[in-house]
């Protein structure tokens, strides 16, 4: 009896005797999380379940990411097979109203060259020496878009799953304080205080109906590859629009998404093990993203100012800065900075429109991305 005493009391302490130090480096990185999710504000529906799921990941011995553990199971059912991604993007679009775009069509254009971020941080990733796949998971971070970064990561890169994940949505919530500087810098003040014109008065509701069923076709046909990122967030746009399933559009934006942003959250958390995480390749993917998503504001911003020189002076460059897929957290950084600068300046729904063509440029970047490698034979 002493002995099976003394070997019971042994075993309460095998988890202790088996913690590594990255796996506490992995448990403070979750802690920070919950701390940013919580006390901050930051992203708090991905942040808390991912900050907890690394740190349950980071126990030894528990055996959560085992065959039969239960993260294993989450992970394999609806991250692997991509259904998670996929349902939150039907959410994202019952929640997109893309009347802004076609109330002012030149805002796709600047939601276009918002993306132009992710090719050149692929090209530096492949320059650095990452494979191909790698490089394309790499650079979509500056799509600045969780659910597209998820896909293409578990699909064609899942060992980066978890640092990429991480990096989309921590730079996602840090939009407001990464772009503001980027915007001043590269504009004059007599651009920042453009008064813009509103657009069209109103989209008939045909018109919005179609939208989605064209994009979908068209963008299908251009990159097929990307059809089930571009294909759901148009379903949940045509259910919006259509106004005919009423029932399905709020179970998409509201149960559906609550749910699996749950799931995702805490599958994502469970691949930040300590002994895969901590690696010097981690900070430089984490470095590489930050600088995907600072490019793409770039590139937004400039062609934002082409677009001023072409109107002459109609269209104000700061509105470039919501090409980005942080829909509509950049919209609303543009209309704070433009509001700034300019107190008559309302350019919410120019942001708005340029953001909304974002989320549509982000998928069809990864889409291009992966069709062109299908072509080339790289997967």
């Amino acid at each position: 009896m002493q002995e099976a005493i003394i070997n019971g009391l042994s075993g309460l302490a095998a988890g202790t005797l088996n913690l590594q130090w990255s796996n506490l480096v992995m448990i403070g990185i979750g802690l920070m999380l919950l701390y940013l999710g919580i006390k901050k504000g930051f992203e708090p529906l991905l942040l808390v379940p991912i900050g907890f799921g690394a740190i349950l990941v980071n126990i030894p011995l528990a055996g959560l990411m085992d065959e039969h553990g239960f993260l294993r199971i989450i992970y394999d059912a609806g991250v692997i097979t991509e259904l998670f991604p996929l349902l939150i993007f039907i959410g994202i679009g019952a929640m997109t109203d893309f009347g802004p775009v076609l109330e002012n069509p030149y805002t796709f254009l600047l939601g276009a060259a918002g993306q132009f971020g992710i090719f050149l941080t692929l090209i530096l990733a492949l320059l650095l020496g990452f494979e191909a796949m790698d490089a394309v998971t790499i650079g979509i971070i500056g799509a600045c878009d969780g659910p597209t970064v998820i896909y293409v990561a578990s699909q064609y890169a899942p060992h980066l799953l978890g640092p990429v994940s991480v990096a989309a949505y921590s730079y996602m919530s840090l939009v407001p304080l990464l772009q503001p500087p980027i915007m001043k810098a590269l504009t004059t003040e007599k651009e920042r205080i453009i008064i813009m014109k509103a657009g069209r008065k109103s989209v008939s509701r045909t018109t919005k109906i179609l939208f989605p069923i064209v994009i979908t076709i068209l963008g299908g046909l251009i990159a097929p590859m990307g059809l089930p990122l571009l294909g759901t967030i148009m379903l949940g746009n045509l259910m919006r629009e259509s106004g005919a399933v009423a029932r399905l559009t709020k179970a998409a934006e509201n149960e559906i998404a609550s749910v699996v942003t749950l799931l995702l959250g805490i599958s994502i958390g469970a691949t930040m093990s300590g002994p895969v995480f901590v690696q010097s390749k981690t900070l430089i993917i984490l470095a590489l993203g930050l600088l995907a998503i600072c490019l793409d504001t770039v590139c937004g911003v400039l062609f934002g100012k082409l677009l001023c020189v072409i109107t002459k002076g109609k269209v104000n460059p700061l509105i470039g800065a919501a090409g980005i897929s942080a829909f509509p957290m950049s919209a609303r950084v543009v209309q704070k900075e433009g509001f700034k600068y300019n107190r008559k300046n309302y350019l919410l729904m120019h942001a708005m429109g340029a953001n909304a063509g974002g989320q549509i440029g982000s998928v069809m970047a990864a889409a291009v991305m992966l069709s062109v490698l299908k072509a080339m034979g790289v997967i």
